[in-house]
């Protein structure tokens, strides 16, 4: 018996070529959906998993040598250090702080009032603070 392959490749020829999309649009959403989950998801509050160089926005030692750290408030007025008014040290909204004072002292920053009082160590009360470098 013989194999008709003329009349098989005829009615492949006659077939139009059929592609769904709707697999390749699921596995996209799916894609999206579990990205927007992953990236939605904010960091626990919980601070006992990470070490105080995590925690802290003061600059290590291996950025940067300087004694002192500048630290910008949007519409600083007021600095007291000690209770000692050092506003005129204030420059373009910022003020440079010695890192001694960072790492034994007290500092709290108020935007709502454009202050920055530092509670700092008697020694380092008369260096604590300057007038930052102007670039």
């Amino acid at each position: 018996m013989a194999i008709d392959t003329k009349q098989f490749k005829d009615k492949i020829k006659q077939q139009n070529p059929n592609i769904n999309l709707v697999p390749l649009l699921d596995v996209i959403f799916t894609i999206m959906i579990f990205l927007l989950v992953v990236l939605s998801q904010t960091p626990t509050s919980d601070l006992t998993h990470y070490s105080q160089d995590q925690i802290s926005a003061k600059p290590t030692s291996s950025t940067g040598t300087s004694e002192y750290y500048l630290l910008p408030l949007n519409g600083l007025k007021k600095v007291t250090v000690n209770g000692v008014d050092y506003s005129d040290k204030i420059r373009n909204g910022a003020m440079a702080v010695h890192t001694r004072v960072m790492d034994e002292g007290q500092i709290t920053m108020d935007s709502s009032t454009g202050t920055i009082t530092i509670k700092s160590p008697e020694d380092l009360a008369s260096i604590a603070v300057k007038s930052p470098a102007s670039s």
